[in-house]
């Protein structure tokens, strides 16, 4: 079996996408593992596969898996450069793309940077999950200098931790730590920073089931209504800079929340035998 696929990225945070609107595409955790290797497969942060939604109300289903097969409810870098190419389909600059978290509506600006409504900030400890009941605005967990994290739900679970300095940060200790921590059931993704400015802050992320990462959409929203929920940050508009580049976070008064930023293609390619025949 021979699969074509697009290599895509949104501010480093690269991504394998794969069409099977009109014919099934499923992945096994091996081939998604060894699609993912970044010395003798492909490599990616995320595998996408696009299919038909089952919502009415979508146009197309974004499925979502990690480098360790596992899968995803939510990654928002992967639905703006998925929302660019399927709007280019439709011919369209407005569409809804489904996931197993819920509906995203989607814009694609003039200016070719693309916006998507990430659904509300969910907030509630139940919702993150926690493992127990806890203010998640000042959750009682500590790992090393890390300490004292924001949690938020934003379609998949994050801890946000404010630091000094967040390039200073061992993420590469403290991140697989924290993520797998029994407070959370579901595993978190981790992230830190540090406020630059009166609506600005610099993040650094370690992705469930992924790890470090150039950016991270969900990741960055939850960051921005971190800093506003802190009071950290002014108003309800922050400019979120990852190791990858700055995505606009806004958190609205209805509790949605919009990201936005920049998507590219890098090239297309086949997978074949050599990939998908691995053993499962």
């Amino acid at each position: 079996m021979m699969i074509d696929f697009l290599k895509m990225h949104g501010l480093g945070n690269d991504f394998v996408i794969v069409d099977g609107r009109t014919q099934p595409i499923r992945f096994s955790a091996a081939q998604a593992r060894a699609i993912s290797d970044r010395r003798k497969g492909i490599g990616y942060d995320q595998l996408i596969v696009i299919e038909p939604p089952v919502d009415p109300a979508a146009d197309i289903f974004m499925r979502i898996l990690n480098p360790d097969g596992s899968e995803a409810g939510a990654c928002g870098n992967a639905t703006r450069c998925v929302a660019s190419l399927v709007a280019g389909d439709l011919g369209r600059d407005h569409l809804t793309i489904q996931t197993i978290s819920g509906l995203l509506a989607c814009s694609i600006r003039a200016d070719g940077l693309v916006t998507v409504d990430m659904g509300p900030a969910r907030l509630d400890w139940q919702a993150i999950p926690l493992a127990h009941a806890s203010d998640t605005a000042h959750v009682d967990l500590a790992e090393g200098p890390l300490a004292d994290p924001v949690c938020v739900n934003m379609g998949n679970p994050h801890a946000v931790f404010f630091v000094d300095d967040a390039e200073a940060v061992d993420l590469p200790r403290f991140g697989p730590l924290l993520e797998t921590h029994p407070i959370f059931p579901n595993r978190a993704n981790i992230e830190v920073a540090h406020v630059t400015g009166p609506a600005a802050v610099r993040m650094r992320v370690w992705e469930r089931g992924a790890g470090i990462t150039q950016a991270c959409g969900s990741g960055a929203c939850a960051v921005g209504v971190a800093a506003i929920r802190r009071g950290l940050v002014q108003g309800r508009r922050v400019t979120v800079t990852l190791d990858g580049g700055d995505l606009i976070i806004e958190w609205l008064e209805n509790g949605h929340v919009l990201m936005t930023g920049p998507v590219a293609r890098s090239f297309r390619g086949t997978l074949g035998p050599e990939l998908l025949g691995v053993p499962a």
